[in-house]
């Protein structure tokens, strides 16, 4: 096997050097670069022509899932493992439909992290094992969060994303210019139908489904 070139994005510099001194106890596997943010990671990544990325999720300026947006839509050819203390399902769910190639935890061990390189640098997709569960569970409650979707008409979803978006009662009714009767009908009808019992697990519905922006 040719050696596989290995770029750490990451903001924390004794996290990049502690990985990078892991891995380079492998033969197989050269550190040839670092950024501490998502742009210097693009550069980078442009430069340096990796052959796989280790991206943490949380850096300044461009978040890792911003970046790994980016990198997909400049169709770079890096293969991209998610490096994060997250192990919540949304996280996994939204890096695994943009499209990287590994997720893996950062309290795993060297040999997990070393066999996610090895595997995404052969052309196939990478989920640390414990995370399975995690992502299965996210995918069954996002059919479901698409089914409660679907049985939403048009006008409920305009007065959702007006109720995301922190108006009132009467300041949809303005907005959409229909009564504030009507509006709590919607409301209530909303609810029952994406089964909330309050306007803020309502708010995350629409935020989770992308009904709005944070």
């Amino acid at each position: 096997m040719s050696m596989i070139k290995v770029m750490i994005a990451d903001d924390h510099s004794m996290v990049r050097e502690g990985i990078m001194n892991l891995l380079e106890l492998d033969d197989n596997i050269s550190v040839v670069g670092f950024a501490g943010d998502g742009f210097e990671c693009l550069r980078k990544v442009s430069e340096l022509k990796p052959d796989v990325l280790l991206l943490d999720i949380n850096m300044p300026n461009m978040n890792g899932i911003e970046t790994l947006r980016e990198l997909k839509n400049k169709k770079s050819n890096v293969k991209v493992i998610m490096l994060t203390i997250h192990n919540e399902g949304e996280y996994i769910l939204k890096a695994v439909e943009i499209g990287c190639e590994g997720y893996v935890l950062k309290d795993s061990d060297s040999n997990m992290l070393k066999k996610a390189i090895y595997t995404v640098y052969l052309g196939e997709s990478f989920l640390q094992p414990d995370l399975v569960p995690i992502l299965n569970q996210r995918l069954m409650q996002k059919e479901e969060e698409d089914e409660q979707l679907d049985k939403l008409t048009r006008r409920e979803i305009e007065v959702l994303i007006l109720l995301a978006e922190g108006l009132f009662n009467k300041e949809i009714a303005y907005k959409l210019n229909i009564s504030e009767r009507t509006v709590k009908n919607h409301i209530s009808n909303i609810f029952k139908k994406i089964d909330v019992s309050d306007r803020t697990q309502a708010a995350v519905f629409a935020i989770k489904n992308k009904l709005v922006n944070l």
